[in-house]
């Protein structure tokens, strides 16, 4: 079993920048590919990041791109999101996930989550 605990969240101002990390204990998620998602008030989840087992490849939804960082270090079983020029579109719960075998964008293949964390962004 993998628990995934994510910290960082919080309320910023548009174009301020917060770094959400996500804990993984349990066992080593250093062979698990890891994502994040979020989940706007009366919106469906959605896919934001990925990363490989390795961190050599990362994956971004469009609306993000250029703006977020996905990385990880596997000899602290931890994954980060930072998270710049922040929009108020950007409001949501962010979780992370973590799942065995290739990456993918589709929540319901991944194996564990973590119960979030609420970022907040003001206009």
């Amino acid at each position: 079993q993998v628990q995934l605990v994510e910290s960082g969240g919080g309320l910023v101002q548009a174009g301020g920048s917060l770094r959400l990390s996500c804990a993984a204990s349990g066992r080593t998620v250093s062979s698990y590919y890891m994502g994040w998602f979020r989940q706007a008030p009366g919106k469906e989840r959605e896919f934001v990041a990925g990363i490989s087992w390795s961190g050599g490849v990362t994956y971004y939804t469009d609306s993000v791109k250029g703006r977020f960082t996905i990385s990880r270090d596997n000899a602290k079983n931890t994954v980060y999101l930072q998270m710049n020029s922040l929009k108020p579109e950007d409001t949501a719960v962010y979780y992370c996930a973590a799942k065995r075998g290739p990456g993918s964008s589709v929540g319901r293949t991944y194996d564990y989550w973590g119960q979030g964390t609420q970022v907040t962004v003001s206009s």
